[in-house]
């Protein structure tokens, strides 16, 4: 994976959906086998804002500006299912989103404000990579492995993770408390809360 570089007291921040058990050692393993050496470094998740450098200075306004997203948006439910690619415009194979697309859409639209405002480089397309930048042969066969996968959840929480020079870490969760979901959001999959306790 490709990072920005950071300047003098900057640090690389990024906010996504974190995946839950046992889905997450499922992803985190498929990465893996594919031969994608970023499995190591990086968990499982739908990305909402990418690696984007923060001056340290500006954590609270960070903070502040994730809750407030946080607190206007709801509950919902992720439904994982198959593979696909981004082929041939980048080298990604991924799992795409059948339910939950529209949430993480809004919810990116909102975090791209305020401390985090950037123009991103390519349209938002919420998915969970399986694997990235190998040679066509090794995509195509992760592709293959991944056309009958499959996963549910209950998203809870939105995730902040802070690059600490060899991997990203989860720094902080923020509970969404955006009401009542509307009809067809969730009523079933496995929360993220049981994964990430928020701070």
């Amino acid at each position: 994976m490709r990072l920005p570089e950071c300047g003098p007291g900057e640090r690389l921040v990024g906010v996504a959906v974190a995946v839950p058990e046992p889905y997450r050692t499922e992803l985190h393993e498929a990465r893996a086998r594919s031969g994608d050496p970023d499995a190591a470094h990086v968990h499982p998740h739908v990305t909402l804002v990418g690696p984007t450098p923060v001056p340290r200075g500006a954590g609270g306004d960070v903070d502040a500006h994730l809750r407030a997203v946080a607190d206007a948006h709801a509950p919902f439910e992720v439904h994982l299912r198959g593979a696909a690619t981004f082929r041939p415009v980048t080298p990604v194979v991924f799992v795409p989103l059948l339910r939950g697309a529209p949430e993480c859409t809004a919810i990116e639209r909102a975090l791209r404000a305020g401390p985090l405002a950037h123009e991103p480089r390519y349209a938002f397309h919420p998915h969970v990579t399986v694997a990235h930048e190998l040679d066509e042969a090794a995509l195509d066969a992760a592709q293959a492995a991944m056309a009958g996968y499959e996963a549910t959840f209950l998203v809870t929480h939105l995730h902040r993770f802070v690059h600490d020079g060899h991997a990203w870490q989860e720094e902080r969760a923020y509970p969404l408390r955006g009401g009542v979901p509307r009809d067809g959001a969730p009523r079933h999959g496995r929360p993220d809360a049981a994964v990430v306790r928020p701070t």
